[in-house]
């Protein structure tokens, strides 16, 4: 196996068994080293740290094993073998009411640059390094030897992997037929568009988060903002809303929130409306006080360090926004999915938000990713999703 030696001293981040590499760290490599191969990582003296992917980007090695073995066929379903039973132990194998989820989450399962998720006995693959992709026959494989029942294998990484010569990627079929999919989350029925979808088609990490929106919306009326496929706006009509509007920018996911809003019954969908609309200007529209549960779970405002900032100022006006449309004692769901912002700093944007428009608030819950989507503790990066809720009253002190 090739050899990529680091600058002295660059071998820290590898001993507290983080599982990334930058290229700023790489001081040498073999001859040869292409996108996708397997190598050796080795310290300035030649000692072996690691084994993983190479790729010609920021982040040069991706890391899947801190021991010097032999990368086999039986390496790979041993760690596949190893996700599957933890979501076992979730209950989330042959489980009728729960259908849909998360089987391998990159990092925290030991197999950084890949994604499983599987709705309804369909497994969607998403490659995030041209050396999983690399991998795919592998994979195909060992998911039909655990999974036997699995009706198709689809691969879904044409937005994931660089749209260059040597990392082709076509999204489509992998293994049987794709039908029209209807999963079932908690018991609530949800239609899923692998092809079309965002992500693999739906936004699995929010399962908790939903759930806890459902319990507290009983005799309420919601705002789900960026509503996409009407996640939110399912569970709080299925909790007892008296009303939920749902928003989104775009057609598709309006479209795929009324479908889905259908699917619990006409009583449900009577007490439902959607709009395709710029959120922005939906609040700028609605009169203050209007709803007593907002769901706010925009894009990633901040994708990167560089816009740190700005996505900063983006989050504390929709927040502040936000706060000003719910009635005293109103809750607010709100998310943050972008890795530039830390967990403490989301807390500060939404306490200053709070303080601009003179509020008072109190955190009643904080969330973050469903157990399907577990979290590599040496890999903080991957801790993407941060939520709280926030009740919301006038400043009484």
């Amino acid at each position: 196996m090739k050899k990529i030696t680091l600058h002295k001293g660059k071998e820290k981040s590898l001993l507290r068994y983080h599982p990334w590499v930058f290229s700023g760290a790489v001081a040498k490599m073999d001859r040869g080293i292409a996108s996708g191969d397997m190598v050796e990582v080795c310290d300035h003296d030649g000692n072996f740290l690691a084994l993983g992917h190479y790729h010609n980007s920021s982040i040069a090695v991706r890391v899947f094993s801190f021991e010097q073995q032999l990368p086999n066929y039986g390496f790979w379903k041993r760690k596949i073998a190893g996700a599957l039973q933890y979501r076992q132990r979730l209950g989330l194998i042959g489980n009728p009411d729960t259908n849909i989820f998360r089987l391998v989450n990159g990092e925290g399962d030991g197999l950084p640059g890949l994604i499983i998720d599987v709705y309804d006995g369909n497994a969607v693959l998403q490659f995030h390094s041209y050396g999983m992709y690399l991998l795919k026959d592998t994979f195909v494989q060992i998911l039909r030897e655990l999974l036997p029942d699995l009706k198709s294998i689809y691969n879904k990484s044409s937005l994931t992997l660089s749209e260059t010569a040597d990392n082709p990627s076509e999204d489509g079929l992998f293994y049987g037929e794709l039908t029209p999919i209807i999963g079932k989350e908690n018991g609530i029925p949800f239609q899923i568009d692998i092809p079309g979808g965002q992500k693999t088609g739906f936004f699995l990490d929010q399962r908790d988060s939903r759930a806890l929106v459902g319990q507290l919306a009983k005799n309420c009326r919601v705002l789900n903002m960026f509503c996409y496929s009407g996640g939110f706006s399912a569970y709080a009509l299925r909790g007892g809303a008296t009303h939920v509007d749902s928003v989104d920018i775009s057609r598709k996911a309006i479209d795929l929130t009324e479908q889905n809003i259908v699917l619990l019954g006409e009583e449900a969908a009577s007490r439902h409306a959607a709009y395709c609309e710029d959120v922005f200007k939906f609040l700028d529209n609605t009169p203050d006080h209007s709803y007593d549960l907002i769901v706010l779970d925009p894009p990633a405002f901040a994708k990167h360090h560089r816009v740190k900032e700005q996505g900063i100022k983006g989050y504390r006006n929709i927040n502040r926004q936000a706060m000003r449309k719910l009635t005293p004692g109103g809750l607010l769901f709100t998310f943050s999915c972008s890795q530039a912002i830390s967990q403490e700093d989301f807390k500060t944007i939404v306490f200053s938000a709070a303080a601009m428009e003179h509020k008072n608030a109190r955190i009643v819950h904080r969330m973050q990713h469903a157990l399907d989507h577990p979290i590599n503790i040496y890999h903080p990066e991957g801790e993407y999703l941060k939520g709280l809720a926030v009740e919301i009253t006038e400043m009484n002190f």
